[in-house]
């Protein structure tokens, strides 16, 4: 079994592929009831994407609750997807998949497209379509690695855990919902309300409000918004809207 987090489709579309190509399943955290009974030849896997350097908190929550049965040292891996640096992701994976006495045999990581526009430009099109393609090229070697069971860290450019001491706090900064804004321009649709994977959005006066201080900061509401309303700080607006284009129709079904 593969578990996911995905904001705007990169890790599903991650998590499917691998699943698809070795015969396994691939399901989302926001659908999964956090137990698990393994089967004796099942590998156990986690595709995640990197916020902050870190695990995103939702993840990292859904980790410390999962319920694993049938548990005898099947391979274990994770997966995380990244824009500049996987950080402390495979660690922090590592470090509570061991509160739970699973051993994580292996740690990859993908750089994809940097979801996290209030700093990343993606209005070039061409220069995403680039990105896509060079992730392609990681994501069939990382494939073939977990096909065949290959041990050891093989994130490029990890971070150990000690580094959540000093990015923590910026993490926090970046999950304040005061950062979020709404133009005009809205429609009301609401999509927001019921994508956001942490509740922290619902619909007053046809408008999206925040009702919790913090969420994920994944962005999901911003990427999604069909008429580009919902914003986060000053820089959003001009550095475009992204969704995987390989799974963008299916994403939020």
């Amino acid at each position: 079994m593969i578990l996911y987090f995905s904001a705007t489709g990169n890790c599903r579309y991650v998590a499917e592929h691998i699943a698809h190509d070795l015969g396994d399943t691939a399901v989302s955290i926001e659908k999964h009831c956090g137990k698990i009974q393994l089967m004796q030849n099942e590998m156990l896997g986690i595709v995640a994407p990197t916020y902050a350097w870190e695990l995103p908190i939702n993840v990292r929550e859904f980790l410390e609750n999962i319920f694993i049965e049938n548990y005898s040292g099947q391979y274990a891996f994770v997966v995380a997807t990244y824009g500049t640096t996987p950080g402390a992701v495979g660690a922090q994976a590592d470090r509570i998949l061991k509160k739970h006495g699973i051993t994580l045999n292996a740690r990859f990581s993908i750089r994809m497209t940097d979801t996290w526009t209030p700093w990343f430009d993606l209005s070039d099109k061409e220069k995403v379509e680039s990105r896509l393609a060079q992730s392609e090229k990681e994501l069939a070697k990382v494939t073939d690695d977990i096909r065949n069971k290959v041990t050891g860290n093989h994130m490029r450019l990890s971070c150990p855990n000690a580094v959540t001491f000093f990015t923590d706090k910026y993490y926090n900064s970046m999950r304040q919902t005061r950062h979020f804004r709404v133009k005009d321009s809205g429609i009301g649709c609401g999509l927001c309300e019921k994508r956001c994977p942490v509740q922290a959005i619902s619909m007053k006066n046809n408008k999206p409000v925040w009702v919790k201080d913090k969420c994920t900061a994944c962005l999901r509401c911003l990427h999604s918004c069909p008429k580009f309303a919902v914003q986060y700080g000053s820089k959003t607006e001009s550095h475009g809207q992204y969704l995987n284009p390989n799974v963008k129709k299916e994403l939020f079904k």
